[in-house]
């Protein structure tokens, strides 16, 4: 009984010490948070304070006065080399990544991290071939994948599309396969095959693309070409009309190939059909001005102005609104005409200004269209048609 009644009140005595202990150990671990605090140069503060504020030159020279009173600091050098890197100070971010590698604390994990760091700068220098040399030597550490997606970059950028292939194809995995990319490379191929008039090339490397995406409308437009040089015009339709199934508001690159094709079949007629109705059911298309000049040249000024004046109409834009005045300009009353006129030069300077290709990613503007867009890097995020912007 004295036994069973001491195990019942033992915790409850107990209580009062492990409050105790909880209290002493909350007290020690925030002396040592408070001591670290004081520790840490006012010059880190002041970095951090600069980077806030989008000072980097600032936050630069504060970081360097910090790493002067604790130059064996290996976190610290790695970042101020990354921030030289970042303000295009590549030779002051290579001699802080070159010196860091020189440490003999500098081992295993630590090293690659600075090998890694190295190799951008080189990139980022522009001296690509020393940045690949380390990127390839990372391959089979921790930082492999980085290195290889750095390496699919220099790839792509040296237009290497079999290493770049390679390349994405080791990246691949269930969350992010690459196939985009990679059937944009392998249509890279096909075209240089197709310049070349390499037919069989080209045709194998547009199936390797389709294989990849079979939404890559680019792999059809080249099909397309290839069929149209070699003969098969009506192959050549199949592939340039197979683009409405995969994404329809690239019609607009092919249209008047796919006329050409049907007239090399001697059907222009239908040809000219198939791209108004296009128009009709996907009225953002930009068709107008070649189904115009078709009709101009099957069926007279008359009817050509009337389907064009009806294709405008159903959607009004800056660019139908200068062909619909052009079209009207010759039966007006010579009164208005050269009010109209001046409407329309006006009309026109403003298409140059605001009505261009632009990426969906980074929304970069050009009056050329990319597949891949220059600024961001993207593939396949132009506008097929040209908007206003």
């Amino acid at each position: 009984m004295d036994n069973e009644l001491w195990m019942i009140l033992l915790p409850i005595i107990l209580l009062p010490v492990f409050f105790a202990m909880g209290w002493f150990a909350a007290r020690v671990d925030m002396k040592t948070v408070l001591k670290q605090a004081k520790s840490i140069p006012a010059g880190f503060y002041r970095s951090l304070d600069a980077l806030v504020d989008r000072n980097s030159g600032r936050a630069a020279r504060e970081l360097a006065e910090v790493i002067d009173q604790q130059p064996q600091s290996y976190e610290l050098n790695l970042t101020l080399g990354k921030l030289y890197r970042q303000r295009g100070e590549n030779d002051k971010a290579i001699n802080m990544h070159q010196a860091l590698l020189e440490s003999p604390d500098t081992v295993n994990e630590k090293r690659e991290r600075v090998l890694f760091e190295l190799a951008e700068n080189y990139q980022n220098a522009g001296l690509v071939d020393r940045a690949e040399q380390i990127f390839l030597g990372l391959q089979d550490g921790d930082m492999a994948r980085e290195a290889r997606q750095h390496l699919m970059s220099i790839y792509q950028q040296d237009r290497d599309w079999e290493k770049a292939i390679e390349l994405a194809q080791l990246l691949s995995h269930e969350e992010q396969t690459y196939q985009f990319e990679i059937a944009q490379f392998y249509c890279e191929l096909a075209q240089t095959a197709l310049f070349k008039s390499n037919f069989d090339v080209a045709r194998y490397n547009v199936q390797k693309a389709l294989e990849a995406n079979k939404k890559c409308t680019r792999a059809n437009m080249i099909l397309g070409d290839i069929e149209f040089k070699q003969g098969n015009f009506a192959a050549a339709v199949d592939a340039y009309s197979a683009i409405e199934q995969q994404n329809h508001a690239y019609l607009s690159m092919v249209g008047e190939k796919l006329y050409d094709a049907y007239a090399a079949q001697g059907k222009k007629e239908e040809g000219l059909n198939q791209l108004i109705g296009y128009m009709q059911t996907f009225p953002d298309l930009d068709l107008i001005n070649v189904i115009y000049e078709k009709s101009l040249l099957l069926k007279g000024e008359t009817e050509a102005a009337q389907t064009a004046v009806e294709l405008v109409r159903q959607k009004p834009d800056l660019s139908g609104v200068y062909r619909l005045l052009g079209l009207k300009l010759s039966d007006m009353n010579p009164t208005w005409k050269a009010d109209a006129d001046m409407m329309r030069s006006v009309i026109g300077r403003q298409l140059q200004k605001s009505v261009m290709y632009r990426c969906r990613n980074c929304h970069f503007k050009s009056q050329v269209f990319f597949w891949h867009c220059p600024a961001c890097n993207k593939w396949e995020t132009f506008t097929p048609n040209k908007i206003e912007v």
